[in-house]
């Protein structure tokens, strides 16, 4: 028979040992509950973010609608337009502060160029064709005189005799009497000739009028005439030979 004493003993302890689990069970259930909510907050954060960026990329997308509606409504050569417009004003910049400064644009302008660029912008100036083709004589006989004299070659050995020769007056002013002065020589002046005989022949070659033949047959009544019966003769002669033939034999049927 135990006392009355000793069985109260290991009540108390099993009381206890009871409250420390349920305290621990707490504890467990309070960590679970603040990971949970841990892990709420962060997929409501990641939300918010998505959120963000589909409304930044709506607002993007919508404002690259609208430039490319204004682009499709611009003219074709806007950007040629724009660029060209952008240089000019440059340009105009630059002259205003050259002018502040007191100097020359053009000679400012030549010295910023680089030598790629300038033998690049002359070997576009060779491609291009300069003869726009016939305006009026003076045109063309400018034309002529620029071509000419592209072929002179300068003698600088007589260029520098005539220099000393001639001393001041080798660059005359408003008050140099030099006409008549000048003599050629020998060799410019056959110079002048053989270039003559070259632009006669030149000329002679590549004339527009044909020579006419007094062998040929005469089988039109004027001249208007006689070029229709070339161009039916171009076209219809390969269909028409043998009627000719037998027409000029006399046995045509």
């Amino acid at each position: 028979v135990v006392p009355l004493k000793q069985r109260g003993k290991p009540h108390s302890c099993s009381i206890f040992q009871a409250s420390s689990d349920s305290s621990e069970e707490e504890h467990v259930v309070t960590a679970a509950e603040e990971l949970v909510a841990q892990k709420r907050e962060e997929r409501l954060r990641k939300f918010r973010e998505l959120h963000l960026k589909r409304n930044e990329a709506r607002k993007l997308n919508h404002q690259e609608v609208v430039e490319e509606d204004k682009r499709l409504k611009l003219p074709v050569n806007w950007e040629a337009k724009k660029s060209r417009l952008e240089w000019e004003l440059k340009v105009e910049e630059k002259k205003k502060e050259c002018a502040t400064k007191g100097e020359d644009y053009e000679r400012v302008k030549l010295l910023e160029i680089s030598a790629e660029d300038a033998e690049r912008w002359e070997r576009k100036k060779k491609r291009k064709n300069p003869d726009l083709g016939f305006s009026d004589y003076a045109a063309a006989q400018l034309r002529q005189y620029q071509r000419l004299t592209k072929q002179i070659r300068p003698d600088m050995e007589k260029y520098q005799q005539q220099r000393e020769e001639s001393g001041e007056e080798f660059y005359p002013t408003s008050n140099s009497l030099l006409h008549g002065t000048h003599v050629p020589c020998k060799e410019g002046i056959d110079r002048m000739v053989s270039d003559l005989e070259k632009q006669i022949e030149k000329r002679e070659k590549y004339s527009r009028r044909r020579s006419y033949n007094d062998d040929a047959n005469i089988d039109y009544i004027n001249e208007r005439n006689a070029k229709f019966n070339k161009k039916a003769e171009r076209f219809y002669g390969k269909y028409t030979a043998e009627i000719k033939q037998n027409l000029e034999r006399g046995t045509a049927v």
